[in-house]
C-alpha cells in the first residue's frame, strides 16, 4: 500500500497519465510477487517502475526528470530499472526522438508547422541511418532547433536546451550533423 500511494504521488509530480500510472502498479505488483524488492528501496523501486511504464505507453520521460521530480538518484532509478527489465522481461524499445517532440513544442509554444517540419527532418534523419547511436532527446531538440528556424518561429538553442534538458552543445553538435547530412541550408 505504501508503494501504490508513492507512486501516486510520483506519477502527480511527474504529469502523467492514469495509464502509466496502472502499467506501473502492474509491473510493481509483478516484482513483488517475483520477490525482486528485496533489498532495494520502495522509492527507488517505485520510480524504476515509472520509468518503464512511462516506455510501455510511449510517453517518454528521462531518466533525469524523474531523479529531479522524485528526489531519487538518477543511477538508483536506472540500476533498480534495469534489474526489473532483465527479470521481468519488460522487453522495452528504445524511445524514438520523435516522441518527445510534442511536450517539447509545447513547452516552447511552437505551432503545429514547426512540428511537422522537425518530424520531417527526424524521417529524413531515419531514413538516411543518422539517428543510430545518438541519443533520442538530442535528436528531438537539434531538429525541433531548425525546424524553428525554417519556419520562422525561431528559438534559440539555450532555450531548446533548458525544455529539452540537453546542453547547447549537443543541440550544435546534431544540428551541424543533421544540416551537412541531409543537405539543409539554416541562416543563424
Amino acid at each position: 500500500m505504501e508503494a501504490l500511494r508513492e507512486l501516486d504521488r510520483m506519477a502527480s509530480s511527474l504529469g502523467l497519465p492514469r495509464s502509466v500510472r496502472e502499467n506501473s502498479a502492474v509491473i510493481y505488483r509483478k516484482a513483488v510477487d517475483k520477490n525482486l524488492i528485496r533489498g532495494r528501496s520502495i522509492d527507488g523501486v517505485v520510480a524504476a517502475t515509472i520509468y518503464a511504464a512511462c516506455r510501455q505507453c510511449q510517453v517518454p520521460r528521462t531518466l533525469d526528470e524523474i531523479s529531479e521530480k522524485t528526489g531519487i538518484k538518477r543511477k538508483e532509478i536506472g540500476r533498480n530499472y534495469r534489474h526489473l527489465n532483465k527479470s521481468l522481461k519488460l522487453n522495452l524499445q528504445p524511445t524514438k526522438p520523435k516522441q518527445y517532440l510534442q511536450r517539447f513544442c509545447n513547452e516552447l509554444n511552437l505551432g503545429s508547422e514547426t512540428k511537422k517540419r522537425a518530424i520531417k527532418i527526424l524521417k529524413r534523419a531515419t531514413n538516411e541511418e543518422l539517428v543510430s547511436g545518438r541519443g533520442p532527446i538530442g535528436l528531438a531538440a537539434a531538429s525541433l532547433y531548425m525546424a524553428s528556424v525554417l519556419s520562422g518561429e525561431k528559438r534559440t538553442q539555450k532555450e531548446i536546451a533548458n525544455t529539452s534538458g540537453v546542453t547547447e552543445v549537443t543541440i550544435r553538435n546534431r544540428y551541424k550533423e543533421l544540416a551537412d547530412k541531409l543537405g539543409i541550408n539554416i541562416a543563424v
